[in-house]
């Protein structure tokens, strides 16, 4: 019997392929190689040393070069992310029950809900979410299963079900409790319009939970529905993100008289304490006076730290995560642990003082504001010659 030949594919012998394929495997080896340590051409890998033969000098340039990649920054920025955020915030003196709402939608509400929660979490606070929102998204970002079958606050508002048995604890953050929405939310608003005390059984339901927490962040749907007042009836603090555009800025009207008729009416103690501008992105003149505009009418609510545009926020819920957990090095999770900070010591009296990045802008924005007004002084003299050369 004849011996097989070697196996031809288009012309291509099975030898070859093997060829090419170890070719590849060695450029993407090298081009991986190159990436990492930050060079754009060839690499050249020198024989392995080991660290007990270099010199202290040696050692500082090798770690100075791995810290200079941009995947040694990204560690580094993480590291201090996380660092600050185990460096603990004061406990309010009770359970502070902030409403996170706006009708409109698409402004960040439940991604701020999350994030923030999270960051006060790793600030070493206790805090749950409840999820009052059909959508289930703020379940979904802190990785908490709720499909059809899962107990939710739908039990709790409609059946009367304790919330002890609907809280579920948050594996990726210490501290982080979530109870969870599902589907079942979206027939709640009609369900509730026989029940008695249909705007209060929010209210009753945490006042009944005996676990002791520092905060309870209510993510709200965008509406101004009965799942929105029974948030407004529970809480005492109003936190309203706001995106800095136009559009968002005309449904606020509208939630802060919503705000008052529950303040008259059912809640007396409730008030808007809270407005942080999310989606701010600087690079447009719009986001600035947007900001300006906002802060101009809410100077005592306006948090200090705006939320930038960032992709890292946008990819952290598709992982089933928030933006710390997901990247705590990015400029997102940054302003969201300082933004949660400033919340935090607000509650106690206390101010944040500006960060280090915020006095650099500040300086640089006057440096360029300074030499602007230098131009226009130093251009006004030259004008009027001008004028006066066209007038002869």
């Amino acid at each position: 019997m004849p011996r097989p030949g070697p196996l031809v594919v288009f012309g291509v012998s099975h030898r070859q392929i093997c060829d090419i394929a170890g070719i590849v495997f060695h450029v993407k080896r090298r081009s991986l190689l190159s990436g990492i340590l930050g060079r754009s051409r060839a690499v050249t890998v020198a024989a392995p040393v080991s660290r007990e033969t270099l010199t202290p000098m040696q050692d500082s340039e090798t770690i100075g070069q791995i810290d200079d990649t941009p995947i040694g920054r990204a560690a580094q920025a993480a590291v201090r992310a996380m660092g600050r955020a185990g460096e603990g915030l004061p406990r309010p003196p009770a359970t502070r029950v902030i409403v996170v709402a706006n009708q409109k939608g698409g402004v960040g509400k439940t991604t701020s809900t999350v994030n923030m929660a999270a960051s006060l979490a790793l600030h070493g606070l206790r805090v749950l979410v409840i999820d009052l929102d059909p959508q289930g998204n703020a379940s979904t970002a802190l990785g908490i299963d709720h499909h059809a079958e899962v107990p939710s606050i739908y039990d709790v508002l409609v059946e009367g079900k304790p919330m002890a048995d609907v809280v579920q604890p948050v594996v990726d953050v210490e501290g982080l409790f979530c109870v969870p929405a599902t589907i079942d939310l979206a027939g709640a608003e009609i369900e509730l319009v026989s029940l008695v005390a249909r705007e209060s059984r929010l209210q009753r339901a945490i006042a009944a939970y005996e676990q002791p927490l520092d905060y309870i962040l209510i993510d709200c749907p965008p509406s101004l529905g009965l799942l929105t007042v029974n948030a407004l009836v529970a809480g005492q603090e109003v936190l309203i993100p706001i995106q800095c555009e136009y559009y968002a800025l005309e449904g606020l009207g509208q939630l802060l008289r919503n705000v008052e008729l529950v303040r008259a009416h059912l809640n007396p103690t409730l008030h808007v304490s809270t407005i942080l501008l999310t989606m701010y992105d600087a690079r447009t003149r719009l986001a600035a006076q947007v900001a300006e505009e906002v802060r101009n009418h809410f100077a005592a609510e306006v948090l200090r730290t705006a939320i930038p545009r960032s992709v890292r926020i946008s990819e952290a819920p598709s992982y089933g995560q928030t933006v710390l957990t997901y990247d705590p090095g990015s400029t997102g999770a940054l302003s969201y642990l300082e933004a949660a900070r400033e919340l935090a010591l607000r509650a106690v009296g206390l101010e944040t003082p500006p960060s280090a990045v915020e006095q650099a802008a500040a300086d640089a924005l006057g440096a360029v504001g300074k030499h602007r007004h230098t131009i226009g002084a130093q251009s006004a003299p030259m004008a009027q010659h001008s004028t006066m050369e066209g007038n002869r």
